[in-house]
């Protein structure tokens, strides 16, 4: 017997019995009984999405999590058992989705944000102008400038780069694992916040092209919908060698999830499985690697930057200087935290380390090595909130991506079953029917209201910092403290202990 993990309450007295419940779930918990004339809970199919509690014009339905799903052995915990039972019955591997719901201690909440006081005034951000602009890409060791009378020539030869109004950008999330009007959604909002969106590794659809100045297009080992118009339409490309969630496998998507839009974009046949294998077949080196990155500057006449993605491993640092060495322009790191739309369950909760003792490891070896200004890193996995964005930044990441938050903003409720296709709120879903429930207006101004409020908010916590740029956060971990960290962990993150 498997045990439901969620368990559907509903006060008969409120209910109507108009069945809006059986309409709105497309994952089949709620189901009407045509002989008996009334509707049946089947608590097993419940995946706590809670589109039903949302929609439910009387608020009769409640979904807890079952009590029966309690721990009672310190070894042998419910999740251990529940997954057995699964595995025993089915033979195959655990998909999930979203990032990792281990409790594993987040570093971000053992850091705190120094401020000053007496002696270095804090500045006031309603008054005085602060700088949350950053530049994605490589600069010059020096900078030559030639003074002729009241004109000024800059003699050094800038390469490619972005500009952000925020630090914060929208991460991959391929067209395919989202809707189409997600995707707009999210391309609308990067568009109205002067930031950028990722197009994951499922290509770029023709009508999402207007807003192409605001999209990082990205050559993923699977190839899909790569093409050279693809690589000049965006503003920058990412490579995508690994990610946080799913460190060191592939990516797959369904070919339930392949219909005749997406498989035009992606360039595969219609309702077949989208598999991108692990290893990109023509990376084996950081020489291969190289290649690659020319091939793709060359490709677009060298106008936009190139960006190398990676999951955070612990020799994290050693290959963000390769990646540096071979030409990247941004190196993007994924932790361990990081969301996906499907990956096996063992990936997500036990492969990878957080992206704090990442960013921290990389920053410092670029550094030694002295060039750390050829290449810009942005931070994703697991940014929940603008205090987050400030740590990241402080720790030495220039810029972040965020995922999982951007969806919530959409109305995801993470419930853990985007692999499914059947995403109650029209997110991650091909289905026509529930991909009506998601207007892109209404989704692109929450996603860019959440941006534009985490703005907000960095420019508070630098104000009470004593500074009005962005970039003097980068990289100062003087301004963060630790609290109950060990000296390993502080050694890691070049973090003092608060008080010290």
């Amino acid at each position: 017997m498997i045990v439901p993990e969620y368990k559907i309450l509903v006060d008969k007295e409120l209910c109507i019995n108009c069945r809006r419940c059986v309409f709105e779930c497309s994952f089949g918990a709620h189901v009407y009984d045509e002989k008996k004339k009334k509707i049946v809970r089947l608590h097993e199919k419940c995946v706590g999405c809670f589109r039903c509690v949302a929609t439910c014009p009387t608020k009769a339905i409640e979904i807890i999590r079952n009590p029966m799903l309690f721990d009672r052995h310190h070894t042998w915990k419910a999740r251990y058992i529940r997954d057995i039972k699964i595995q025993a019955n089915s033979g195959s591997v655990i998909l999930t989705a979203t990032g990792t719901d281990y409790d594993y201690p987040s570093i971000f909440d053992r850091l705190l944000i120094d401020a000053c006081q007496v002696t270095n005034p804090p500045i006031d951000p309603l008054r005085e102008p602060m700088e949350t602009r950053v530049y994605i890409g490589r600069k010059p060791d020096v900078i030559d400038v030639d003074f002729n009378g009241e004109k000024v020539k800059l003699k050094t030869k800038i390469g490619p780069y972005i500009v952000a109004e925020t630090p914060i950008m929208i991460a991959h999330m391929s067209y395919g694992a989202l809707s189409l009007e997600a995707h707009k959604a999210l391309a609308m909002a990067a568009k109205e916040c002067g930031t950028y969106m990722g197009t994951g590794e499922g290509g770029l659809h023709k009508s999402l092209y207007p807003y192409a100045d605001h999209i990082i297009v990205q050559v993923a080992s699977g190839r899909f919908g790569v093409t050279e118009e693809y690589l000049k339409v965006g503003a920058a490309i990412e490579i995508k060698i690994g990610q946080g969630a799913k460190p060191g496998i592939g990516g797959h998507l369904p070919g339930s999830k392949v219909t005749k839009e997406i498989s035009e974009t992606r360039m595969i046949p219609e309702g077949t499985d989208a598999l991108s294998p692990a290893p990109h077949h023509d990376i084996y080196s950081i020489e291969d690697l190289a290649r690659l990155i020319a091939a793709l500057k060359e490709a677009t006449r060298y106008k936009k930057p190139v960006f190398v993605k990676i999951a955070a491993v612990h020799n994290v640092a050693a290959i963000a200087v390769g990646i540096a060495n071979a030409g990247a322009d941004a190196i993007v790191i994924d932790g361990l935290r990081g969301g996906t739309g499907a990956t096996p369950q063992i990936m997500r909760d036990h492969v990878g380390i957080p992206i704090e003792f990442a960013i921290a490891s990389v920053d410092r070896r670029l550094r030694q090595e002295k060039i750390r200004n050829q290449v810009s890193i942005i931070a994703s996995g697991g940014i929940r909130c603008a205090a987050d964005v400030v740590k990241a930044i402080a720790l030495g990441a220039d810029a972040v991506y965020i995922g999982t938050a951007a969806l919530i903003a959409l109305g995801c409720t993470v419930c853990k079953r985007c692999y499914t296709g059947k995403c109650a709120w029209g997110i991650a879903t091909q289905d026509p029917r529930l991909r009506k429930r998601l207007n892109p207006e209404e989704g692109a101004r929450r996603v860019a209201n959440l941006i534009k409020a985490w703005t907000h908010e960095i420019k508070e916590v630098m104000g009470a910092l004593g500074i009005n740029s962005i970039e003097s956060l980068r990289g100062n971990r003087d301004r963060l403290r630790a609290v109950g960290l060990t000296d390993a962990e502080l050694r890691v993150l070049g973090v003092k202990v608060a008080g010290d």
